[in-house]
């Protein structure tokens, strides 16, 4: 079987989601007023903790980097899947996939050890309240992200490098819709052990590393819950959690569905769906999640729409 590497080609063929016409319209009109969603939703999030002094502390910040990163692998997936959908242009070249993969695996993995900073921030806000403001300081803050971004970034180089270095079959065709794993590694000729070994250890280490301690801070998050005796103070503790476990279960649950496995257990269909949530859905779900579930984001909102009222009757 002839071979060729990726540096004496000029590209990879994306086929998407669906050959159908009538489904790949549907799918453009779906993922245009999702991702538009996307653009506003986190924007706006990022704009009302900019601009309102009382959502200026870490759990706020964390919020900010959140939605940033939403908005990140939302913008590095879906403008290119609209491309195809809309215009038929399958083409994508291999640098171009080769970035796409990585950024993605980047981001992803830097939201997973942000949302395990943003359980522990709640840890230190309900088990540590007195010690809160000194414990999460700006510079841990800052610290957190640091470290986050950094084992983003060393996980998708990884990756992308073991990918970059085999060599593929005739196919060009990338079954999914845009340039992960997987479907990458289906390609090609070459032995792909090390390469499925590596993602498999790397994606393994990723969900353990961030879940330890976002497990243990909600262990400790219920213990100390359940010794509250009012009523008004459990439900208070317990919603100012509710959102992020909601986001954080979402997150993980499909993350682990489709990278903690090996390549032949790939399904096309039902990875695709589990892979359009994660990549599409969850980042416009994120800022919905938040807002609506948070009276002081709620607040904050008609506090900026008095102020906006207030100075425009001063004019």
């Amino acid at each position: 079987m002839n071979a060729w590497n990726h540096t004496n080609e000029s590209n990879f063929m994306l086929m998407g989601l669906t050959d159908s016409k009538e489904i790949q319209l549907v799918l453009s009109v779906l993922f245009l007023f999702i991702y538009m969603a996307t653009v506003l939703g986190n924007i706006g999030m990022m704009l009302i903790i900019r601009l309102d002094v009382q959502l200026h502390t870490p759990m706020y910040f964390f919020l900010i980097q959140l939605s940033f990163l939403d908005l990140s692998y939302s913008t590095v997936i879906t403008p290119k899947t609209l491309e195809n959908l809309l215009t038929s242009r399958k083409s994508i070249s291999f640098m171009d996939c080769f970035i796409q993969l990585y950024l993605f695996g980047l981001l992803a993995v830097t939201e997973c050890f942000l949302l395990s900073s943003m359980a522990y921030d709640r840890y230190v806000a309900i088990c540590n309240p007195l010690h809160y403001p000194v414990i999460m300081s700006t510079r841990r803050c800052h610290a957190l992200i640091t470290v986050s971004y950094v084992i983003g970034a060393i996980d998708a180089s990884v990756t992308v490098f073991h990918i970059s270095t085999l060599n593929f079959c005739k196919s060009k065709e990338i079954h999914h819709f845009f340039c992960d794993a997987f479907p990458i590694l289906a390609l090609s000729c070459s032995d792909t052990h090390d390469a499925e070994l590596s993602i498999f250890i790397l994606a393994g280490f990723t969900v353990v590393l961030s879940l330890i301690p976002l497990s243990s801070s909600y262990v400790s998050i219920l213990s100390t819950v359940l010794k509250i005796n009012s009523s008004s103070g459990k439900h208070k503790a317990f919603s100012t959690c509710a959102s992020h476990l909601l986001g954080v279960t979402v997150f993980y649950g499909t993350v682990i569905f489709t990278y903690m496995k090996p390549i032949k257990s790939y399904s096309l269909g039902k990875d695709q769906v589990a892979s359009v949530f994660y990549t599409i859905v969850i980042p416009m779900l994120n800022p919905l999640i938040y807002s609506l579930r948070n009276k002081e984001v709620k607040s904050a909102v008609i506090r900026l729409v008095k102020k906006g009222e207030d100075s425009q009757n001063f004019k």
